[in-house]
């Protein structure tokens, strides 16, 4: 017989912590949970249901929200494939005066899913574009700030994130240069223009 610390709902539970208390019905039936048995939780209120296949743990509901949590969640509904990225990635790093509507996540070609709540952009991403958060991967500050620039955001915006990146001495004028280069044309304008407000 297996021990309660070996229960499908502490398996669960274990990566659910570390998702801030969200998980997909993928990650429930790894851990135990038939379906049938997902929608017992689900209906009896030990799991909140947040979208198509998304559930949370009902005792996060009763936590500090942390001010990304709602980042997890559309983590999990890319299914490993999305990062946060853009506006969004800006936000996270809080820099500049960045507040997008939507989420902005970068996903590969060949990625399907869509949703009202979300802005889609492909592309593939090196490992050292990305950093790792609590539950979310998202890009890094100087790739989230010429991927916004790329995506013609408003000058004040891409002003604002790379004055405070330099002032933080998070990343050089060089770095940011490179980079806006490689992202292409737009990008480089935007970022020189901030650069030179700078000087």
């Amino acid at each position: 017989m297996g021990s309660a610390g070996d229960s499908p709902r502490a398996r669960l539970w274990r990566r659910a912590a570390l998702q801030r208390g969200y998980f997909t019905a993928a990650q429930a039936l790894e851990d135990g949970y038939s379906y049938q048995s997902q929608h017992f939780q689900a209906r009896s209120g030990n799991w909140t249901r947040v979208d198509r296949g998304l559930y949370r743990f009902r005792e996060f509901a009763d936590l500090p929200q942390g001010e990304h949590d709602h980042l997890v969640r559309w983590a999990l509904w890319g299914q490993g494939r999305a990062v946060v990225s853009h506006t969004t990635a800006l936000a996270v790093h809080d820099l500049g005066i960045a507040n997008p509507a939507r989420v902005h996540l970068t996903v590969p070609a060949g990625f399907r899913r869509r949703h009202s709540s979300v802005v889609l952009h492909r592309a593939d991403l090196r490992r050292d574009e990305v950093e790792e958060h609590e539950g979310f991967r998202v890009t890094k500050p100087v790739r989230a700030i010429v991927e916004s620039a790329a995506d013609r955001v408003g000058q004040d915006l891409i002003d604002s994130a790379v004055a405070e990146l330099l002032d933080r001495g998070a990343a050089t004028k060089g770095q940011l240069l490179q980079a806006a280069q490689r992202a292409g044309a737009v990008a480089e304008l935007a970022v020189e223009r901030a650069l030179q407000k700078i000087a």
